[in-house]
């Protein structure tokens, strides 16, 4: 794919080859930020584990000390009492078989979806829609939970769930431009500790393969780090 101009020109900075402290290559990826949005930061962590098997497996959950600077929309599928708590709690969206039904009807306009154990029969019929856009609830992501409201607050805070994909990566937006180096390396710091300790009994050799750190439309500058 041709990268433009101001790719290119961003590219003169540093050098890529090269592998900085995370302090020092923050700085360079505010700095190749040449966007005229507030663009995202995101992590990009390879681990030396194998994701086909079972007992290898990367996942979490953290909340962010900064948040990621996104504007979450919640969706919270619960009935009665749950929902009138998911209200109260400032959940953008609300309801039960009918949000189903819409969400069978090609709607997906929300971020996180956060239910009841009790609804999982129901929420189970549009698993096929959800899964893929990575929108299921999972009690191990905590949007599985009899205590939605802070379910919710834990979300809108900055919540950021972590899981590896096929390829054994795990990435993870930690924050925006805006943030400045301070709060992009505090969240930095949380992810990674959440990340080491999230290591596998069964993984083998090492197990923090690469770590990147890269602006929307930037670069990816490589991160030393060691444990």
């Amino acid at each position: 794919m041709k990268k433009g101009k101001r790719y290119l020109k961003s590219l003169e900075s540093f050098d890529r080859a090269a592998s900085y402290d995370v302090a020092t290559a923050l700085d360079n990826v505010l700095k190749t930020s040449t966007a005229k949005f507030d663009e995202s930061i995101e992590l990009h962590v390879r681990l030396g584990v194998d994701g086909r098997q079972a007992d290898q497996q990367v996942r979490g959950v953290v909340v962010l000390p900064n948040g990621t600077g996104k504007t979450v929309r919640v969706l919270v599928i619960a009935r009665g009492d749950k929902a009138d708590e998911a209200t109260k709690a400032g959940a953008d969206y609300v309801g039960a078989e009918e949000i189903v039904a819409k969400i069978n009807g090609g709607w997906l306009d929300f971020d996180v979806c956060i239910t009841t154990p009790d609804m999982m029969g129901v929420v189970g019929r549009i698993a096929k829609i959800l899964g893929p856009k990575g929108l299921m609830p999972n009690p191990k992501s905590g949007t599985v939970t009899v205590d939605v409201a802070k379910a919710i607050r834990e979300v809108k805070a900055g919540k950021v769930e972590y899981r590896l994909d096929k390829t054994n990566n795990v990435h993870v937006i930690i924050g925006k431009k805006s943030f400045g180096q301070d709060k992009l390396l505090e969240n930095f710091n949380t992810i990674m500790d959440a990340i080491v300790r999230a290591k596998p009994a069964a993984a083998k050799g090492q197990y923090i393969k690469s770590v990147t750190l890269a602006s929307s439309m930037g670069p990816g500058v490589k991160v030393t780090y060691n444990i």
